[in-house]
């Protein structure tokens, strides 16, 4: 499901090509904004948007993600009746779920708030995203909630999952937490740092290609 970064990619945890390759500028602008909503920067630390959360959703929704390369998209399709345990219910891929409820999520901002969503103020962006992730808001193409866990999903794997597919840039989140990385084995580490913070430099996929 995931979509790693080219061989090539820098080294070290970083991912210096920041551009939007799946969002239009203006999806780009919305995605920023939800992600930084979500995750807003603190003296706890990095913010989605610092950890480049944004970035991360835009590639996988680019990749094998977003074209539903591993769902099973034969249908019937059946939300109305569908438990949750039979998963995934829309005749439409990840990206273009996503891509759909940008254009229903901007409509609803302007009509309740005047005002597009990447625009409003953090208070305003929380309400409504807070209504949606509630089940208050109907979209007028997909069904919001739906949209809202996509999205949910999508910017939880981008803050904590490895550096190399987009998100999490420098191990930042990482270092918070105190995560060391994927390293197989980290016991040597243990007595070093019994009862004290985690320090060590976390171990990215890319440090050990």
């Amino acid at each position: 499901m995931k979509m790693p970064m080219p061989a090539n990619a820098p080294a070290a945890g970083v991912n210096t090509n920041t551009g939007f390759l799946f969002f239009n500028p203006d999806e780009g602008a919305v995605i920023t904004a939800i992600v930084d909503t979500l995750i807003p920067a603190d003296a706890t630390g990095p913010g989605g948007v610092e950890a480049g959360v944004h970035i991360y959703i835009d590639r996988q929704l680019g990749g094998a993600y977003g074209s539903a390369a591993r769902l099973n998209m034969q249908g019937p399709f059946r939300p109305d009746i569908a438990t949750p345990s039979q998963g995934y219910q829309l005749p439409l891929t990840p990206a273009e779920l996503i891509r759909a409820g940008l254009v229903d999520l901007a409509a609803y901002s302007q009509k309740t708030k005047g005002n597009t969503f990447d625009n409003l103020q953090p208070a305003d962006r929380n309400a409504i995203l807070t209504d949606i992730d509630g089940g208050k808001v109907t979209f007028a193409t997909v069904p919001s909630k739906v949209v809202f866990d996509h999205l949910y999903n999508l910017v939880q794997e981008g803050y904590f999952g490895d550096p190399i597919y987009g998100g999490n840039q420098g191990k930042s989140v990482w270092k918070m937490i105190g995560f060391p990385g994927v390293a197989g084995m980290y016991t040597q580490l243990i007595e070093q740092y019994r009862n004290k913070p985690y320090t060590a430099d976390p171990q990215s996929i890319q440090d050990f290609a």
